[in-house]
């Protein structure tokens, strides 16, 4: 398995629907007794207003943000390469979004 860090962002293959697309890695590290899965959030550049985005400016991605409504658990096997790392700042500010999204403020 490829090595993924929280707060990585990787182009992920999400099938059909959804379509090719960047999204951050929120889960934590994979140990060899968990399941190959990755907890992820999707970059947009489609921002609409919602309380839930984080418009972020990220080298590497197209203008746009992250939204919390848009998590995704997926096998670790539909990421196909990393495109940008996140300022532990700029991961923040997704996380408190996603927080949120949860109900976990």
């Amino acid at each position: 398995m490829r090595s993924v860090k929280r707060g990585e962002v990787w182009l992920i293959d999400f099938g059909l629907a959804a379509k090719v697309r960047p999204a951050l890695v929120l889960g934590c590290d994979i140990g060899d007794e968990d399941r190959v899965l990755v907890t992820v959030v999707y970059h947009t550049t489609a921002l609409r207003g919602s309380r839930f985005e984080v418009p972020l400016r990220v080298a590497g991605l197209k203008h746009g943000g992250f939204d919390a409504q848009g998590l995704y658990t997926v096998p670790a096997v539909k990421l196909l390469s990393r495109r940008a790392i996140l300022t532990p700042v700029q991961l923040l500010e997704v996380e408190v979004r996603v927080k949120l999204w949860l109900g976990l403020s």
